[in-house]
């Protein structure tokens, strides 16, 4: 036993004795710094669990646990009280293992710069150079969309060209083109009429959408009256404008008034959360928290909500997540409390909530993407895969494996790796069957994961942690029931719990459905997690029937050596490794086959004459 083995023991011993009331518990590494804190029902079954079997815990609790010297625990009166503290304690000692939010609220304005032709900006503090500043907001996402939708309806520029230096001096860029400037550079439009534009812009900024539209209006209505058509046209332009874009915000409109939007998106190391926050049934505001590994999600979503809601001040009265969250009634409590009203916690299945979930997660898959390299796609594709597996994350790893032979015989099988939803090619693993004789898929099956399960054990003890050495997050086999429950037993015989299921095909060869041990799961109307499954399917087919048909080639030309006089199995082996070919082992000298380890003269010159019957003769 190693000196860490023997000490997470006594860690377990004294974690045994502890008692069963409700509190918090304190992890500390070797120089007595706070690593975790946690809070507990009864204190001494949820600390003894992290000193028990490493293999029910994750890679972050494992890699936490490594590093705890030693831990001390606070005794509260109720989990409730145990709750209030943990917030406390983390918000004052932010240990490294607690899921950690960066709140970057602070203060945000609107920048129109002085001087003719005025620019209009966000900014994210005031400067002294004498521009006007609007403010302050204190969100930065609904600034930055303020003042883009500004920009679009009146018409202003974005680009760095500085007026009047700049007028005539170039060709107008896309946005003049797609509607979405007056271009200034052109020279068509007066200092006036630009001025104009920008107070309209400034107005519609302050006093919101609503108040502008009455006051573009009347402005409308005067300029027809004055028979001033070309501004009363543009004005109508501008109306439209606004309109458009309100249309556009009816999208990602609620019909309940005030409410949050919480999806979680797991990646390999990298895990996001998105909140959108709606006031007045509206999108008001949107944040995105990338947390690194965050483990099982039940827990990460109830951690995030703790530390979330413990920066906010505003707790709406309805907050909508994508999945469960570890002690949902505990948090609501917490929430209704701070709140000083009710909170309703709900995971909505059908319906407008559902695709606003459905809506936040899609964009927390997307920043998990941008941070890992992966394509939104396979980001989402993972995670569709998983929910539709009923898996508490994303497979992040998946082996899959297919059996191939000609009427039993050559009998093979290729196992390949998708790692974040691509192919991991150096990972892919050749079988030849040793002792199933005759076409039987489930025996030959079960074989194959015996070996793979043992190449797993024997690599532990040599620290291995890739290839054989790493577990996959599910496995698939190319198959039904009947292969899913001939595997089942060795993952249970070994104590191992992966998801394990089958990729049924149609009469027409394409995936149709996924086995488990007991039934299908459709999945044509899951789109990314259709075509995802289908490309390992046809992935995992392609490798065995070519390792088939490899290794039926060289059972072809082993068996055109072994026919010759004096050449068995183990000098034919010789003969192929050394000239790789059987055209090379025919065009080869006297003296080059008698090279060949193991060959001798007398079994060079059989070999010769075999493929120089000519020269027999002679």
């Amino acid at each position: 036993m190693t000196d860490h083995e023997k000490h997470i023991k006594e860690l377990r011993k004294r974690a045994m004795r502890l008692p069963m009331n409700p509190g918090v518990y304190i992890m500390h590494d070797k120089t007595g710094k706070i690593i975790y804190i946690g809070k507990a029902k009864a204190l001494k079954n949820r600390v003894s669990q992290y000193f028990g079997s490493e293999k029910n815990h994750d890679k972050k609790v494992r890699r936490m646990v490594a590093n705890v010297e030693y831990f001390e625990y606070i005794l509260t009166d109720s989990e409730f009280e145990a709750l209030v503290l943990e917030c406390s304690l983390i918000k004052q000692h932010m240990p490294k293992y607690n899921i950690l939010l960066k709140d970057d609220k602070g203060y945000h304005y609107i920048k129109v710069t002085a001087g003719p032709w005025p620019r209009i900006s966000e900014a994210k503090q005031i400067a002294d150079d004498g521009a006007r500043y609007i403010g302050p907001y204190v969100s930065s996402w609904a600034t930055k969309q303020s003042v883009d939708e500004a920009l679009k309806i009146f018409k202003l520029p974005t680009c760095t060209r500085k007026f009047p230096q700049d007028i005539g001096k170039a060709r107008p860029c896309l946005n003049y083109y797609i509607k979405q400037c007056c271009a200034p550079c052109r020279g068509k439009i007066s200092e006036e009429e630009y001025n104009e534009g920008v107070e309209e812009a400034i107005d519609f900024l302050r006093g919101g959408s609503a108040q502008c539209v009455r006051q573009l209006t009347q402005k409308m209505e005067e300029a027809a009256e004055a028979m001033e058509f070309e501004r009363a046209a543009r004005i109508r332009d501008r109306l439209a404008a606004i309109k458009r874009m309100g249309d556009r915000q009816k999208v990602v409109a609620t019909r309940v008034p005030e409410q949050d939007v919480i999806a979680l998106a797991q990646g390999a190391g990298t895990s996001c959360f998105e909140v959108f926050r709606f006031l007045d049934g509206r999108l008001c505001d949107r944040e995105t928290f990338l947390v690194g590994e965050t483990g099982n999600p039940k827990a990460a979503r109830g951690e995030f909500i703790e530390r979330y809601y413990s920066m906010r001040d505003r707790v709406p009265p309805r907050i909508c997540l994508d999945g469960v969250a570890e002690g949902m009634e505990l948090l609501r409590d917490w929430l209704s409390q701070k709140a000083g009203r009710k909170v309703v916690l709900s995971v909505p299945q059908k319906g407008e909530q559902a695709k606003l979930v459905e809506m936040c997660r899609n964009n927390a898959a997307e920043q998990v993407a941008q941070a890992t390299g992966r394509t939104v796609r396979e980001a989402s594709a993972l995670d569709e895969l998983g929910r539709l597996l009923g898996m508490e994350k994303p497979p992040i790893y998946i082996e899959s494996y297919d059996i191939s032979n000609l009427a039993g015989s050559e009998n093979v099988a290729g196992m390949v790796v998708f790692e974040n939803g691509r192919p991991l090619k150096s990972a892919y693993r050749k079988f030849k069957i040793k002792t199933v004789e005759g076409q039987d898929d489930y025996a030959s099956m079960h074989e194959v994961m015996e070996r793979r399960i043992r190449e797993y054990f024997d690599a532990q003890g040599k620290n291995i942690s890739d290839g054989f050495g790493r577990l996959p997050d599910l496995i698939l086999l190319d198959g039904g029931q009947g292969q899913v429950s001939a595997v089942k037993p060795v993952l249970e015989a070994a104590g191992l719990q992966i998801p394990l299921f089958g990729m049924v095909k149609d009469d027409k060869h394409r995936t149709r459905a996924i086995a488990f041990d007991g039934g299908e799961i459709a999945i044509h109307s899951n789109r990314k997690a259709f075509t995802l499954v289908s490309s390992i399917q046809e992935e995992v087919h392609r490798f065995a029937i070519g390792y088939h048909r490899q290794t039926r080639k060289k059972s072809t030309i082993s068996s055109t050596l072994t026919s010759i006089e004096g050449i068995g199995p183990s000098r034919a082996k010789a003969l192929l490794r050394h000239f790789k070919m059987i055209t090379a082992i025919k065009n080869a000298d006297l003296e080059e086959l008698c090279a060949v380890p193991g060959m001798t003269k007398p079994a060079a010159q059989k070999v010769y004459d075999s493929f120089h019957p000519e020269a027999e003769k002679s």
